[in-house]
């Protein structure tokens, strides 16, 4: 006997050990003859991760790909492994070494440190893993890979050596996001951008002298969230405020930044300001001299149209910068302190005040006020307001990120965007939804390099050795390189040395741990004034960057070397280009597009043939989730309390293209309901006899139900297929649901009945009942083959439950005790359309009158009389037929035939028949119908002010998204309302 109720916890750990033990998921396990590669790379989780709600839609809706596609018997592999997640691994090590009370890492060595990450990756790095395994993934985890795994670094450092050799790999100083916490460039997608704004508020002309004190007492609290507005005296001009040809005035957040201006740039068209175009300014404090300049960046209508440039710490005025031929002037150090003493570039052409060199080591939040102070105490200070504007925060570390100038290895990605433009115009790669094709095409048409280094230990150490610079010079008998260090890029230190030993004709070559390391073994060519020419036996140092690479230039190469590459290995011809990528849409950039280039580059073909973006998961209110908001949902949680298989179906069904998803516990609760009551289903039938028997042959079946229900499935096996073929997850589901609940437990099951319970039963009788019995069980078999993608627990349970339940299953060879290795059902031979239009408008007829029966307001226990008008002779056998159950069903307390409609009756039209309840003297008809009227007006008002709310473009600049979501959601449910008011009062007219 099957247990009363379906509890998952005591379910799920079995059947996992079931897969497992059956090497279920490995690949090509369960594939036909002759089948079609399917191959999914999973987005690889960062090791240090924990299950979060992105990675539970995301999972879910792979493994529900996977499970499908190995239903229809393709070969299919889900690809599984991890990230190193380079900064955020480093980090939890170096808490955990901080509270061990151990050494810190600089202090311990590289070597060391890393004996310690890897050692912290064997103990914890599974987390994850497990808890994929606990959302029923169905990965290939005897394949499971790690992007720091020796065949994968192999294929990094293929790569970079590659594109390198292509000419697509270079070193060079540019901007990037600097953390100064880590000590790291990080990439646009560790950055958050967090809105701030100021309370303090000063201007020269007012009653109040600046109060320096106030002003650190507002930063001490956030210092973010202001703008100083300085004036900058115009070279040759004696200062005067109140002469504005002796001034040009700019406005910043950031005034420390101020030391590296280098230029003002004024719009041509400012009919104010550009008579300045084309003199110089006198930076305060720092004394350089400093151009005034026309450039369209510099908007007239913002701050005071004129805009300082520090091409060395903001990005759009590098550019600017660069267009100018400006001078860049850093003036902060890896940990954001003011660097001004022995800085050549800063002092060079200057005349910097005592007290401005004083500010040298500051931090830069420090030397913010400094500056304010020093402007202000020269009269140069014009106001200070509170503005509102984002601030760049590091999303690890929680510290504001500085634009920050460094030499850093970049990609050339520009040639390498028109191939992955190309396969995605040409319908090599198709993207879903559609419309995320546009932002993946503007993105490439516009690419920027890419910044792959970083200043960590934890990482793919970038293979690149570094040697004494040569001062050998040119035809013209100078010396270009003098200053700048040789560069031998190679796969391994043997071949590295071999490059450098060539490079330095012949000289004994030896790999120091540093820089610092090979310093004693240089040779200083000014002072022995010669060439540098090492002679023979002369020991030359070369020495690795110590910097690593991004983590996404691993995962770059994920489609790919996972399967094995540079080998070319069984599986990488088998499976690769891959079938389908699933990811959130907030990757497209970092990893989809980068993952289009290198596999092309390096495969000569994309890396999959469709990327199916999915949507954010919100609360219940459409809000983003975050911890500082208190309303995050932890999915293990929700796992533990409601099933795995009521969380996925919840995803599956929510899963609309484009739209995201608010989450609600009250809907992973009603999807649990669905479980228990196809549990309840499973008993019934149980319970009923209902057995598979020898020889039945769904096709051959009799009885009209029987027929129906079978025509039902086999369109619901449709409808399902097509909503996952097409990433349509939502339309999968809800016609799964629509079918078990609706159609199979509630009106079939009900509809049986009096056939499956009859107490005495003739010989067409007992028939009747075996052939339903029969089909009963088998459409319990075909329900867990339709929902198994969905909810893998509860129908691989089912289906064990089942295994024994009369005559053997037809499935796959030595797949009988797993429905996941079975076959996805063929059911269009089954398709009937007598049934479905017998049962069908008994069912739609008795769904009818409920709908009446509740609108109008009809006593529950009142039973009414129901009258068919004009029946066809079809609807009146029907009718006749199965009188007894619609008269139960219905509440009716008869059926009657008539040629017209009584008076004072709901009428109703069921597929093209015309039906009536006669309510007269059962309920007021003119107070239903003032009532329905009354409501349909007050619902019409409802309407009316949601439409002048969301209208009004102040309410939708300035409400909250999940306030503006909840008002179209409220329009929506009036209008649905309305809609049901108004047919219940055309029925009473």
């Amino acid at each position: 006997m099957m247990d009363k109720t379906f509890e998952p916890a005591s379910v799920e750990a079995r059947i996992n050990k079931a897969w497992e033990e059956a090497d279920a998921f490995k690949a090509g396990r369960g594939a036909a003859p002759g089948a079609e590669p399917y191959c999914i790379v999973i987005p690889p989780p960062n090791v240090t991760g924990s299950l979060h709600m992105g990675h539970a839609l995301n999972n879910t809706l792979q493994d529900l790909l996977c499970r499908f596609e190995r239903l229809r018997g393709k070969d299919v592999l889900w690809q599984p492994g991890t990230d190193h997640a380079g900064i955020a691994t480093q980090m939890v090590v170096e808490r955990k070494l901080a509270a061990e009370n151990k050494t810190d890492r600089r202090t311990m060595g590289r070597e060391a440190f890393l004996a310690e990450v890897w050692k912290w990756k064997e103990e914890s790095g599974g987390t994850i893993v497990n808890q994929l395994k606990r959302l029923g993934a169905s990965c290939d985890w005897s394949r499971e890979r790690f992007t720091m795994d020796e065949g994968l670094s192999a294929a990094v450092l293929k790569v970079f050596v590659g594109l390198h050799r292509q000419g697509l790999i270079y070193r060079a100083k540019r901007l990037v996001n600097w953390d100064p916490k880590f000590q790291t460039a990080i990439s646009d997608i560790e950055v958050l951008q967090l809105e701030k704004t100021g309370s303090f508020k000063w201007q020269r002309d007012g009653e109040e002298a600046f109060d320096a004190g106030k002003l650190e007492k507002a930063l001490a609290k956030d210092p973010n969230g202001h703008l100083y507005y300085f004036d900058y005296p115009i070279e040759g001009a004696a200062y005067d405020p109140e002469d504005p040809a002796t001034y040009i005035s700019v406005a910043t957040t950031r005034p420390e930044t101020m030391l590296g201006d280098t230029g003002v740039a004024v719009h041509p068209e400012n009919d104010k300001l550009k008579g300045l175009i084309g003199k110089s300014a006198v930076l305060p404090l720092v004394g350089r001299i400093i151009p005034i300049f026309g450039d369209d960046y510099a908007d007239p209508e913002k701050g005071t149209g004129a805009v300082k440039i520090t091409p060395a710490h903001d990005f759009n005025d590098f550019e600017v910068g660069k267009r100018h031929s400006l001078r860049v002037v850093n003036v902060l150090d890896r940990e954001a302190r003011m660097l001004i003493q022995d800085n050549s570039e800063f002092l060079s052409r200057t005349t910097p005040e005592t007290e401005l060199l004083a500010l040298h080591g500051f931090d830069r939040f420090a030397a913010r006020r400094a500056v304010v102070g020093l402007m202000a105490a020269r009269g140069l200070l014009r106001k200070v307001e509170p503005n509102t504007h984002t601030v760049p925060h590091g999303d690890r570390s929680d510290v504001v990120i500085e634009p920050w100038l460094t030499d850093q290895w970049y990609v050339d990605v520009q040639p390498l965007a028109q191939r992955a433009l190309a396969a995605v115009k040409d319908g090599k790669t198709r993207i879903t939804p559609e419309s995320w094709t546009k932002t993946y095409n503007d993105w490439l048409e516009n690419i920027e390099p890419w910044c792959v280094s970083r200043q960590l230990w934890w990482g793919h150490q970038i293979p690149a050795w570094y040697g004494p610079p040569d001062f050998q010079p040119d035809q013209n008998g100078t010396f270009p390189n003098a200053c700048e260090p040789n560069c031998f890029v190679a796969e391994s230190e043997a071949e590295a040395i071999a490059l450098a030993r060539e490079h330095y004709r012949g000289a004994n070559v030896i790999v120091t741990a540093s820089e610092h390391e090979a310093d004693e073994f240089h040779h200083d060519p000014a002072s022995a004034g010669s060439i540098y020419d090492p002679p023979e036996g002369q020991t030359v140092p070369i020495w690795r960057d110590e910097d690593v690479l991004d983590t996404w230039f691993s995962s770059a190469l994920w489609p790919f070397s996972t399967l094995g590459w540079p080998e070319e290995t069984a599986e990488l011809k088998r499976y690769y280009p891959t079938a389908t990528l699933v990811t959130g849409f907030d990757i497209i950039f970092f990893w989809v597009a980068r993952m289009m280039m290198m596999g092309l580059n390096f495969m000569d073909e994309v890396p999959f043939r469709d990327v199916y973006l999915h949507a954010m998961v919100r609360d219940e209110k459409g809000a983003k989730m975050s911890k500082s908001k208190g309303n995050v949902i932890d999915p293990l949680v929700l796992i533990d309390t409601y099933g795995a298989d009521a969380l996925r179906f919840t995803f599956a069904a929510m899963a609309a293209q484009g739209r995201d998803i608010k989450l609600a516990t009250s809907r992973v609760e009603g999807y649990r309901n669905f479980a228990t009551k196809i549990w309840n289903a499973a008993r019934f039938a149980e319970i009923n006899g209902c057995l598979r028997a020898e020889g039945f042959d769904p096709a051959a079946v009799k009885l009209p139900l029987n027929r129906w229900i079978l025509s039902e499935a086999a369109r619901t096996a449709e409808t399902v297929a097509a909503g996952i073929e097409s990433f349509k997850f939502n339309e999968a589901a809800d016609g799964a649901y629509r079918f078990v609940w609706g159609q199979f437990c509630d009106w079939y099951l009900e509809l049986s009945k009096p056939v499956l319970q009859a107490e005495e039963l003739d010989a067409a009788g007992t028939a009747a009942r075996a052939e339903t019995q029969a089909t009963v069980a088998h459409v319990i078999d075909l329900i867990c083959q339709l929902l198994h993608p969905f909810m893998p627990f509860l129908t691989e349970e089912l289906w064990a439950q089942k295994a024994n339940a009369g005559a053997a299953r037809a499935v796959p060879a030595g797949e009988a005790g797993l429905v996941c290795l079975t076959r996805w059902p063929e059911l269009a031979a089954l398709v009937d359309e007598a049934a479905e239009a017998e049962i069908g408008f008994v069912v739609d007829l008795i769904s009818d009158i409920r709908s009446i029966r509740s609108e109008t307001n009809v006593p529950g226990g009142t039973q009414v009389p129901l009258v068919l008008v004009k029946a066809s002779v079809a609807t009146k056998a029907a009718v006749e037929a199965w009188a007894p159950m619609i008269e139960r069903l219905a509440r009716l307390s008869a059926i009657e035939f008539a040629e017209q409609a009584p008076g004072q009756s709901a009428q109703m039209i069921v597929r093209g028949e015309v039906a009536a309840l006669p309510l007269a003297g059962i309920i007021d008809l003119d107070a239903e119908r003032a009532r329905l009227t009354k409501e349909l007006a007050k619902l019409d008002q409802d309407i009316v002010a949601v439409e002048r709310k969301l209208g009004n473009p102040d309410f939708m600049a300035r409400a909250p998204e999940e306030i503006v979501e909840e008002n179209r959601e409220r329009k929506a449910a009036a209008e649905a309302r309305k809609l049901k008011i108004a047919e219940a009062l055309e029925r009473l007219q």
